[in-house]
């Protein structure tokens, strides 16, 4: 079988994991899984929790609670992506025997890589966003290493540093891990900090954990591919700004987890043991 990532891609991806944005090349190409109709058929049988859509013409900063519908089931709406203005994203669909064989052979290719630096590769899992022409996905960040393909038309996805507070507040963080949104407050001012990356087919993009970023589609309709997974440490930093959520709570202003490689441990430890206490003697 044909890699999706050669060598080359490979390397280039093992000395940039797991902080450093960068471009890969794949050729994954015009999979059976991955048409418009195979999405869309996708779309039908998953979990209605699984799959998420809306009307695409939306601010870069938007709260979650005002993204409006967009009156078409998922089905009518990858099938007329062309002019249904909306954006999709089925989650999670290694639910389904076919797709979970493509996402684990795609990560199986770069899993030597991602466990040389960050151990483990655990929670694998897979999305597929199908979009307008024009269509945004607002300003937000993502708690999973992530790896974007795009299979179909142009987008332009613009990044700002992972862990820098001006992007994104360390109470944003921790509201984020204590059961809030992933949407982050857009400021114009904070434009020219982002860097742009222009994604066509066969491009790829490496997101790193809870790296604030926003996406506008081109004027075609697109098709892309995010595989992600999670790591010790992703969960040790997700942990420990839970905790600081709680000592915040306290009147106290804790310091901000560090980013790889800094492990996190203690807070993390310290959360999981509260929580499995509040577990317990709630039975």
């Amino acid at each position: 079988m044909t890699a999706i990532f050669d060598s080359k891609n490979r390397v280039y991806f093992s000395e940039n994991y797991p902080e450093t944005p960068h471009r890969l090349n794949h050729c994954l190409g015009d999979h059976p899984l991955l048409t418009l109709e195979a999405l869309a058929q996708l779309g039908e049988v998953l979990p209605e929790k699984s799959v998420e859509y809306n009307r695409g013409d939306l601010p870069i900063g938007i709260a979650p609670e005002d993204v409006p519908d967009n009156g078409l089931p998922i089905g009518e709406t990858i099938r007329r992506v062309e002019e249904s203005g909306s954006w999709a994203v089925l989650k999670n669909i290694e639910q389904m025997p076919e797709y979970s064989e493509l996402l684990l052979g795609l990560l199986g290719e770069l899993k030597p890589h991602i466990e040389q630096k960050t151990g483990e590769m655990l929670r694998p899992q897979g999305f597929i966003f199908i979009s307008s022409p024009g269509t945004v996905t607002p300003y937000h960040f993502d708690p999973e290493h992530n790896i974007l393909l795009q299979l179909r038309g142009t987008k332009t996805m613009t990044q700002f540093p992972a862990g820098d507070p001006r992007f994104a507040p360390d109470e944003t963080h921790e509201a984020y891990h204590s059961g809030g949104p992933r949407n982050l407050v857009w400021d114009d001012s904070m434009a020219q900090a982002g860097t742009a990356w222009l994604l066509s087919p066969g491009d790829a993009l490496f997101v790193p954990v809870m790296a604030p970023h926003f996406v506008k589609n081109g004027p075609e309709p697109s098709i892309s591919l995010s595989i992600t997974w999670r790591s010790d440490w992703s969960f040790a930093e997700a942990d420990a700004r839970a905790m600081n959520a709680m000592i915040r709570k306290l009147g106290l202003s804790p310091k901000a987890p560090g980013r790889y490689p800094v492990s996190n441990r203690a807070k993390a430890y310290i959360w999981r043991a509260l929580t499995k206490l509040k577990i317990a003697s709630y039975g």
